[in-house]
């Protein structure tokens, strides 16, 4: 699970959270701690999608505009796109 955490220092933690919280709280401190994980993990893997489809979105913005003739040269992405639907609205494509 952790690099340099073994059996005995898993069993050492466990000995000092009893110790400190009791038997009768070591399973709602458990559920705490699943419940922060999954939210942790859910929240970085949905930012991880958001900025692969950012990416992607881009890049198709880029390959249109190259293929419609539309100059990208310091613009905006949202100039960019109005210009590509533009020439393709033009040519007859939409």
């Amino acid at each position: 699970m952790w690099p340099g955490l073994g059996m005995p220092e898993l069993l050492l933690i466990l000995l000092i959270a009893l110790i400190l919280f009791g038997p009768s709280r070591i399973p709602q401190l458990a559920r705490a701690l699943g419940e922060a994980v999954r939210e942790f993990r859910k929240a970085t893997s949905s930012s991880d999608k958001d900025r692969r489809k950012k990416v992607s979105d881009e890049e198709l913005i880029n390959v249109l505009a190259k293929k419609l003739g539309v100059s990208k040269e310091g613009k905006e992405k949202e100039e960019i796109l109005r210009e590509v639907l533009k020439k393709a609205k033009e040519k007859g494509l939409i």
